[in-house]
């Protein structure tokens, strides 16, 4: 009984998903959070506006484009959880992560429809964030 066990515990401890799991603490931020909205949220969210609005969808290099800009948008959503600047910043995130996966997942099908009707979300991912964050930028 005490060898199943000691097995059992062997196992859980060299699953994939246990040794994929490191302490927070090893991850160490190398970006500024300017950094991360100029070099890369913004630019990636861009990339998808402008690939939309100009329909330029159609060779296999503009969706590499969108494919590309929508996972940086989800992943920078984890980045910034990762900085665990504050409690509402990991809710905002959470919705980029979302939306990133969700154009990532129609480019990656080319359905041009679906990733113009989701441009809303990328658009009110961002704002939502911003009003919070950055409320200068609507003052009126």
């Amino acid at each position: 009984m005490r060898f199943i066990a000691g097995l059992l515990i062997a196992l859980c401890l060299l699953s994939p998903s246990a040794i994929a799991q490191a302490p927070a603490s090893e991850f160490q931020p190398v970006a500024t959070m300017k950094q991360l909205m100029v070099e890369i949220i913004h630019p990636a969210s861009n990339e998808i506006l402008l690939a939309v609005s100009r329909g330029q969808l159609r060779s296999d290099q503009e969706w590499s484009v969108v494919r590309r800009a929508a996972l940086a948008l989800a992943e920078s959503g984890n980045l910034l959880i990762m900085r665990n600047r504050a409690s509402d910043w990991v809710a905002e995130s959470r919705s980029l992560i979302a939306v990133g996966t969700a154009v990532y997942k129609a480019a990656d099908a080319k359905d041009a429809r679906a990733v113009a009707a989701l441009i809303d979300r990328v658009d009110a991912a961002c704002t939502s964030c911003h009003k919070k964050f950055r409320p200068a930028l609507f003052a009126k």
